[in-house]
């Protein structure tokens, strides 16, 4: 098995580090801020597909 990577391989993973780190920063001050939808509104929600029955998405109500 070879450790050569790819081409274009390197620029990917910069450009993806960039996303991931900038969504990180988005999402922690959301988080931050108390936007969160809580786990059990959350939990519900995806049983409510299960059950066949979606529910709307939930989403937070602080702005």
């Amino acid at each position: 098995m070879s450790d050569e990577k790819p081409p274009g391989f390197e620029e990917t993973s910069v450009a993806f580090d960039a996303d991931y780190d900038e969504l990180s920063a988005e999402a922690d001050a959301d988080v931050a801020a108390g936007r969160v939808v809580p786990h059990e509104r959350v939990r519900q929600w995806l049983q409510s597909i299960i059950d066949g029955k979606p529910e709307p998405t939930p989403y937070s109500w602080r702005k």
